[in-house]
Formats: C-alpha cells, structure tokens, sequence
C-alpha cells in the first residue's frame, strides 16, 4: 500500500517510518511534486489535520493522513496548543517557542503538560481520526540535544528525562504521535 503523510517536517517522517510496517509505503509531499506550504488555518488541531489532507487528496489525488500536533500545557490555558509550531512568531523557530513558554511559566508550581496529535486519514473517500496523548511536564530548563520542538523542555510521565534526552528509540515507543500511528496502523492492518 502507497500512502501520502502529508507534511513537510522529514522529522515526522522519519518519526512515523521507524514504525511502519514493510507493506506500508509512505510517500512524502516532496516525492509527489507538492513543494508548497500546506494550509493551516483552522483552530483545532483536528481541523488542521483534516484540512491539510483534503489539500492533498483534492488537489494531487492521492489517498493521504495529515497530523497536527499541540503541546497543551495546564497553566496557560493550554497554549500553545494549535500554535506551538509558530508560537513565538511566524519564523518557526523551535527555540524561540520554548523559551517563551519557559517565560510565561517562570511563577508556575503546576508543569501539567500534554502533546496531542490527531491524524486524519482520507482513504478510499472515507476519513477517519486517531487521537494519541502523551502526559507529562514542563521543566524548568532546556535538557538534550536529540529530538525537535519542544523534546527539550517535555518530561514525559514515568521518565526523569526529557524527551530530547531519552531519544528516538523510547520516544517512539511512549510518544503521543506513536499512539496515534499505533491506532492508525492498527486500522490499515485490518484491511489487509
């Protein structure tokens, strides 16, 4: 099976091919002659994900999932949410974000945090959602050098180390992008 992941971040790529089955072969934007900036522009993450593979479906006809993924953090209002990749300003600079979020929560006793993705897959005409979660919290500082976004400053539950710490083999085992791939996997497998 050939199927497009609709994003242009080859962090996410590698991310979700490391989990993937032989049987399952992801194309990317790149591979499909999409080189443009897919559209953002909805509110929920849920929106995004779905308006994104839309984009693809209806403009290069290829069956597609799309993610969009939010770091909800309790303490303010669940910011940045929708907006963490351009949090701190259109630029999408992953430092930046984090220390504007390091700044809002300087005061902070409560670190509560969540990364929530949602992909939407559009296959055969139809579109489904998996929702995965990954529960944990902020620190204080900057820890690791592996990972991207915000992996510096998440401690995930269960661990001492941040994500940026622990590295691509346990994130891709408890990360909230994974739980949703699972789920994704889980339904491409039973059409198989």
């Amino acid at each position: 099976m050939k199927i497009v992941f609709a994003t242009n971040n080859p962090n996410k790529i590698k991310e979700i091919q490391l989990v993937l089955p032989d049987t399952i072969e992801i194309l990317s934007l790149r591979e499909i002659g999409c080189n443009e900036e897919l559209p953002e522009n909805q509110d929920t993450l849920e929106g995004n994900a779905l308006e994104k593979a839309k984009y693809v479906k209806e403009k290069y006809g290829y069956d597609c999932f799309s993610e969009d993924t939010g770091l909800e953090i309790e303490c303010i209002n669940n910011e940045p949410g929708v907006y963490s990749a351009r949090y701190a300003g259109p630029e999408r600079s992953d430092e930046k974000n984090m220390n504007l979020v390091l700044s809002k929560m300087k005061e902070s006793t409560n670190r509560k945090a969540r990364f929530r993705t949602i992909i939407t897959l559009i296959l055969n005409g139809e579109i489904k959602n998996f929702e995965g979660i990954a529960n944990g919290n902020i620190l204080r500082k900057k820890m690791g050098m592996k990972g991207f976004g915000y992996d510096p400053i998440f401690k995930p539950e269960g661990y001492e180390q941040s994500f940026a710490q622990l590295g691509l083999s346990i994130k891709k085992e408890i990360s909230h992008r994974s739980k949703a791939v699972e789920k994704l996997l889980r339904f491409l497998n039973a059409l198989q």
